[in-house]
């Protein structure tokens, strides 16, 4: 495992603190080879990943209303993840829960974190969103919603995930990563007992992004085919497609 020492770009008179960035032995190596400037890429990926982490923990702690959600996390989240959220709020009473959360999820029809449970042999229909209370963040002003207590840990934990992931933006896949991370909302145990773990479904939202990217590759330069099977493909994946090359050219 290579070690690289994360620390001030050039020009900085100042001493600041390093950080000790890992990286595997032969990622380690080919940065070197490249003579590429570690210091100065690791800020800026950390600086927007504390940005990320800093929109979504003032959004948790703010009354809640689906137009206020749309213009705090319109550039960190996707338009479907929003809607998902938006759902959630709908849905709520008191607080909006992590059931909530999976009500949305699963109630939005075209998310790929319903794809993603339909991978992994769970039926989205069959999740039913646990009406469990959760324990409440400080009390709304106005009377208005807020996040519980798991449901605010459970976002703060879907922007981790797909930073992690690599991912320059917050969909709902990462939510339904966050939702199983969390350890003690009600949507996270019934998801955990229906035998999702979460390394398992980590790989699974790498491998289906990764895997709708290079479909959507094959598929712009693929030769133009009568077959009616892949016609109808094509067109059940379009909508996957679009929203990839969005999210790509820095859409949500």
């Amino acid at each position: 495992m290579g070690l690289y020492l994360l620390t001030p770009s050039a020009g900085y008179k100042r001493c600041m603190p390093k950080i000790n960035v890992y990286l595997p032995d032969d990622l380690a190596d080919a940065v070197r080879d490249a003579g590429i400037p570690v210091s100065p890429i690791c800020q800026r990926a950390l600086e927007q990943a504390v940005r990320r982490s800093q929109e979504v923990r003032q959004t948790v702690l703010s009354d809640l209303t689906t137009a206020d959600l749309t213009e705090r996390l319109q550039t960190v989240f996707t338009s479907r993840a929003i809607t998902v959220l938006g759902l959630a709020i709908e849905r709520a009473q008191t607080n909006v829960t992590t059931s909530d959360l999976l009500h949305g999820i699963v109630t939005e029809p075209a998310n790929l974190a319903r794809q993603i449970l339909t991978t992994m042999d769970i039926d989205p229909a069959s999740l039913t969103a646990p009406a469990d209370a959760e324990p409440s963040l400080p009390a709304a002003e106005r009377g208005g919603l807020r996040f519980s207590k798991p449901m605010a840990v459970a976002l703060e934990l879907t922007v981790g995930e797909a930073t992690g992931l690599g991912h320059n933006y917050v969909g709902c896949e990462h939510l339904l990563i966050g939702l199983v991370a969390e350890p003690d909302g009600a949507a996270g145990a019934l998801l955990r007992s229906r035998g999702l773990e979460l390394k398992a479904v980590r790989r699974s939202v790498a491998a289906a992004v990764a895997g709708y990217a290079h479909l959507r590759n094959t598929l712009q330069s693929a030769q133009p085919q009568p077959n009616a099977l892949l016609s109808a493909v094509r067109a059940e994946i379009a909508p996957l497609i679009a929203r990839i090359e969005r999210l790509e050219g820095g859409g949500r």
